[in-house]
């Protein structure tokens, strides 16, 4: 049976994208919330992911605790995470037990307690989380990275926030966001699975019906340009290795050139996958930098990685040095191969290859019911659902010549950050 998509918005403004998928009886439930840590003002960095916390920790009908338990007993899994852009919320579970949590999500709009006992808790979780990842090398090279790529725009801060504001945001402060974000004018509604579209459009316009409409206020947030200039970033710590990471702005989602970089992401390191909640690998042996780094054993890992957004976002290229070689032979290579491409030196064959693992990994992300189901919002994030169903497409209009314009707007040596982690007997890196 061909699938079936209905997109349609309800009288309270809520967004509904339905998808029928008739391979197994199993349903998945997502809802979006257009709030994420670039609607954050200074001083409440990490309210967002916090709130997102405080989301499962009851209300009147559905006490903290009692859905775990519920959800897990009729066979199902559940859970949240917030990013830059957007905060969401799934379930995936039997069709035929899918109604809790549709109710769940709909109660917990407009009803979530935030108990400040609870409120309390989650702070010591929250930043007992934060100084975890402290102590990871890969997290405080970012964040340092980060904020030197962005000036101004919120996207400088890591989504956690920072320990200052975390021990600082009060139970109003979350409260107040909470009611400023979660409407439903505010929010789409994803499901894909085993489901009569028109029937579940009509229990879900019943479930949602009394939940009004909020005006959402938004402060401006003004766009920045490339960075400016090269910069590096030198941090020393425990460990015994040794990482370099490179990051350059990169367009919006909706903006066309993100087909052109997803082919020059699979030519330098092998393709990125775009699903965040997962959805498999292909291998990245094949990719120029893997050879030129790791085969010849001047690295043991290299890897990138970009993600569509509302505004401009960065490219991040990473690698795991071998301990008998220095950060600045790496650059060179790195440098020498994104010339070449940008001198014009990629091959049909190359192109031609390099779109067929980019197709390849985009299949992986997008194979199970609830993948389906997170792309549905998702797109909805940046730009829209079209941009999904038109992505494969894409991909396979992309020439030679739209990757070396891509490659030359955006590889920039003298617009980019340079960070490298060093361990610290080992002094600062050269």
């Amino acid at each position: 049976m061909a699938e079936k998509i209905i997109r349609t918005s309800l009288e309270n403004g809520l967004q509904v994208m339905l998808k029928e998928i008739h391979t197994a009886p199993i349903i998945s439930h997502w809802v979006w919330y257009r709030v994420g840590s670039r609607n954050e003002l200074p001083g409440l960095s990490g309210i967002s992911h916090w709130v997102e916390h405080m989301q499962f920790k009851g209300t009147p009908k559905y006490p903290a605790g009692a859905l775990d338990k519920a959800i897990s007993r009729d066979g199902g899994s559940w859970n949240a995470f917030t990013y830059v852009d957007w905060t969401a919320f799934f379930a995936t579970m039997p069709a035929d037990k899918i109604w809790l949590p549709i109710d769940l999500e709909a109660d917990r709009m407009q009803n979530s307690l935030y108990l400040p006992e609870e409120v309390a808790s989650e702070r010591t979780v929250i930043i007992s989380e934060r100084e975890g990842s402290e102590n990871e090398p890969l997290f405080r090279l970012e964040e340092a990275m980060y904020q030197a790529a962005f000036e101004q725009h919120p996207y400088r801060n890591e989504v956690i926030g920072s320990k200052a504001d975390l021990e600082k945001i009060t139970r109003d402060d979350l409260f107040n966001h909470y009611q400023r974000n979660y409407a439903p004018n505010n929010a789409v509604l994803a499901m894909a699975g085993d489901f009569e579209a028109e029937r579940m459009l009509d229990h879900l316009a019943k479930v949602y019906k009394n939940i009004p409409a909020r005006k959402i206020e938004r402060h401006p947030i003004l766009p920045e340009g490339p960075i400016n200039g090269e910069k590096r970033i030198s941090l020393t710590g425990p460990g015994e290795t040794t990482y370099l990471n490179i990051i350059w702005r990169t367009p919006e989602g909706k903006n066309p050139d993100i087909f052109p970089l997803a082919i020059l992401d699979s030519i330098l390191t092998g393709p990125s996958s775009l699903n965040m909640f997962g959805g498999g690998g292909i291998s990245n042996r094949t990719s120029r930098l893997y050879r030129e780094l790791v085969d010849s054993q001047i690295a043991v890992g290299v890897n990138g990685d970009y993600v569509t957004t509302i505004d401009p976002y960065l490219y991040t290229l990473s690698v795991i040095l071998h301990p008998e070689h220095r950060p600045q032979e790496v650059i060179q290579v790195i440098d020498a191969e994104i010339e070449r491409i940008q001198q014009g030196a990629i091959s049909e064959e190359e192109l031609s290859k390099a779109v067929k693992q980019a197709r390849a990994l985009f299949a992986y992300g997008t194979e199970n019911i609830t993948n389906q189901g997170y792309w549905l919002g998702y797109s909805e994030m940046f730009d829209s659902y079209e941009w999904f169903e038109n992505f494969l497409p894409a991909l396979e209009k992309v020439t030679v010549e739209d990757v070396i314009r891509v490659a030359k707007s955006c590889f920039a040596a003298d617009r980019r950050v340079i960070g490298i982690y060093s361990p610290k007997d080992e002094g600062s890196a050269k």
